[in-house]
């Protein structure tokens, strides 16, 4: 029996040595290989595990959340994010599940703003607008990844350089990512980043949840910490206002299911084909403080989202449309999945009544954003 065991061990130890897989002390991460872009660079995925079960599979292409698995009311982890389970599947066809967006994420009008007397052009990849960094953002280019044990639970640090003129955007910004799971199970991001030149910056995380891993997301029941939202034209841009949320679609001040009022004859409704607006949470700006609450009941998961930024944008699925088969071989429809992304407004650069998203030599960009899982 113990030779056995030995063997056993033995043969563990020549597959991640084979693989380039490695496990700190505890069990708490792993990397292994998860395939080559197409100017070869060598992609990983790393593996993050807190003593509950709670797992987070993240590549360093995108800083790309793979998988996510939670316990449910039973105790039964289940993958609360859509994605793919290969790398060449996001390469080729991906709706940003999962990434990093930036170095702008959401969308600027016509893909031009003005900083400092200088007019910046953008691609206009989202129509006539420029949207989450461009044709290659910051979902598509490769980072450093750094495991590592922090004080709050096994972790990833990502790094990337954007260079002067990366899409368009002034400015060598250096950004870091890390990625912690924690024993309270939240899943918690911190974004950092610092310029040699003036530029604009809105980094956020684009996972499309889906709390119950299966069917469409329109029963899980919503709450969102605003009295106002910011309403687009029909290309998705704001207009400026900061709109107050009473008597329309867009008041979640009270936990409400996604279904109730979604197809509502409501103008942004129809502009956004379902909700794709940005709402301006109840908190003082730069302070960590609860943005949303989401409940699914046939699982009992519930889902809070914090924040350091002013606004959230949440996002129904709408553009889900069945053409994309993801992980588990399910094809993703409608409404599959809702995305929750903490943000500065959209077209920041061009409101200036909105929050300002300029950052300048010898200021340090910080971004914090948590997902923290319960049941109930």
């Amino acid at each position: 029996m113990k030779n056995n065991i030995i063997k056993q061990i033995s043969l563990i130890g020549a597959v991640a040595f084979l693989s380039g897989c490695t496990y700190d002390e505890n069990g708490k991460i792993s990397q292994l290989p998860f395939g080559m872009t197409n100017d070869r660079q060598l992609i990983d995925i790393y593996t993050l595990r807190n003593s509950k079960g709670m797992e987070a599979r993240i590549s360093n292409y995108g800083g790309i959340v793979v998988s996510l698995k939670v316990p449910d009311k039973n105790g039964v982890l289940g993958d609360v994010v859509l994605g793919y389970d290969n790398l060449n599947s996001y390469i080729k066809n991906s709706p940003y599940f999962g990434a990093i967006v930036g170095r702008y994420g959401n969308r600027i009008a016509k893909g031009k703003f003005k900083l400092d007397g200088a007019e910046y052009s953008l691609a206009c990849n989202d129509g006539p607008n420029h949207l989450h960094g461009g044709i290659k953002g910051f979902d598509k280019v490769v980072w450093k990844g750094t495991p590592f044990i922090s004080a709050n639970g096994p972790a990833l640090k990502l790094t990337y350089t954007s260079k002067d003129g990366e899409e368009g955007y002034p400015g060598n910004l250096n950004v870091t990512a890390v990625y912690t799971v924690t024993e309270d199970n939240a899943l918690r991001l911190e974004f950092t980043a610092t310029t040699d030149k003036p530029t604009v910056v809105n980094l956020t995380h684009h996972s499309y949840f889906n709390l119950a891993a299966k069917d469409d997301i329109l029963n899980h029941e919503v709450m969102i910490n605003a009295d106002k939202f910011t309403p687009v034209d029909e290309t998705l841009i704001p207009t400026g206002e900061l709109r107050p949320v009473d008597g329309t679609p867009f008041d979640f001040r009270n936990p409400t299911i996604i279904g109730a009022r979604i197809n509502n004859n409501d103008e942004q409704l129809k502009f956004g084909k379902g909700y794709d607006h940005n709402w301006v949470i109840n908190k003082p700006e730069k302070v960590l403080g609860l943005m949303a609450r989401v409940y699914e009941p046939t699982s009992g998961r519930l889902m809070e989202v914090w924040s350091t930024e002013p606004g959230l944008q949440f996002y129904s699925g709408n553009f889900l449309d069945g053409t994309i088969k993801g992980k588990y071989g399910w094809v993703y429809q409608f409404r599959n999945g809702f995305c929750m992304e903490p943000q500065h407004f959209p077209d920041s650069p061009n409101k200036p009544n909105f929050p300002s998203v300029v950052l300048l030599p010898g200021q340090v960009y910080k971004n914090v954003i948590m997902y923290k899982f319960n049941v109930k």
